[in-house]
């Protein structure tokens, strides 16, 4: 099953990742510090968006790289078979 994901900018600033439906704890909680704050007083969304959409992208690609080492386990265990 999938779901819509958004992005949301809470009240005190947090930025999260979270269902569409709003059920449930976000996914993702993105936190600046006042510091950075000052150097992107308006682009935190557009930061966070960048980060979230990098993770996801990594993420995937990890996954993949887990499913193919896998794949190479399970052919590799089907030639060592001795009967």
């Amino acid at each position: 099953m999938s779901s819509f994901l958004e992005i949301v900018e809470l009240v005190n600033g947090d930025i999260v990742l979270q269902r569409a439906d709003g059920d449930g704890e976000p996914l993702m909680t993105i936190r600046f510090s006042d510091e950075s704050k000052g150097y992107m007083p308006n682009g935190r969304l557009e930061v966070a968006r960048a980060m979230i959409h990098a993770g996801i992208e990594t993420a995937s690609e990890m996954q993949f790289v887990k499913s193919e080492l896998e794949e190479d386990d399970a052919e590799a265990d089907a030639h060592r078979i001795l009967h």
